[in-house]
């Protein structure tokens, strides 16, 4: 992989992952079978060192997933445009890593570690929800194999 460009703006691995953890929703990158890229916002959580974020059971990325195991993950913070100074403050993370499913147990999980992050006060709904949901959601977790990040503060 190419080294970062620009090192002076590089977030230490630790600040890359607190970025990650406290991020809103990301976007999974993919390629399909014919090449084609594809990235699509998904809400997520860092659970168990892993990027997990719960899907329908089929569509394009699934699709994807199940050709290629290769993804990419980004993250965007704070960001403010400076136009007086041509230029935008920001902070950003880039995982790349493989996708694997989540079943069973580690599925439910998942589930409920997403329904803690973003409904912490509906936990016991959310409970119900993934003992309805079944069949009709997956749970697809990326590894971070890699992490870079990046900032003008």
């Amino acid at each position: 992989m190419r080294p970062l460009r620009r090192q002076d703006r590089m977030l230490s691995t630790p600040e890359a992952l607190e970025l990650l953890e406290a991020g809103e929703y990301g976007i999974v990158s993919s390629v399909d079978a014919a090449g084609q890229p594809y990235g699509v916002p998904v809400n997520y959580v860092l659970h168990r060192g892993c990027i997990d974020f719960h899907s329908a059971t089929e569509g394009h990325k699934v699709d994807n997933f199940e050709t290629r195991g290769a993804v990419s993950f980004c993250v965007v913070g704070e960001t403010e445009v400076l136009p007086e100074k041509l230029t935008t403050r920001y902070e950003s993370i880039i995982v790349f890593g493989s996708i694997s499913e989540r079943i069973g147990t580690g599925k439910n999980e998942s589930l409920a570690a997403l329904v803690t992050k973003y409904a912490p006060q509906h936990t016991e709904v959310g409970q119900k929800a993934i003992e309805s949901t079944g069949d009709n959601t997956r749970v697809f977790s990326i590894s971070i194999d890699r992490i870079t990040g990046k900032a003008l503060k």
